[in-house]
């Protein structure tokens, strides 16, 4: 497993990218670009900042997909 995540002097995070795409929610899980958001989240304690974000991507997310399938019926 890697070290601690990487920041650059502005505070973005250097994340390395893998070229092949997970197929499961495990390996979706352990992909090294996950990782690394967990790593930076738990590293700077910002577990509750990133449960709410998440949570409102999520609503917005499965909102959006609702009104999809409304117009669809329609």
């Amino acid at each position: 497993m890697a070290g601690k995540v990487k920041l650059s002097q502005d505070g973005s995070i250097n994340f390395t990218k893998s070229d092949n795409i997970p197929t499961s929610q495990k390996k979706f899980r352990q992909s090294p670009e996950i990782e690394g958001f967990y790593r930076f989240v738990y590293e700077n304690d910002l577990q509750k900042e990133a449960y709410d974000i998440l949570t409102r991507i999520a609503m917005e997310r499965k909102q959006a997909k609702g009104g999809k399938k409304k117009a669809a019926k329609k």
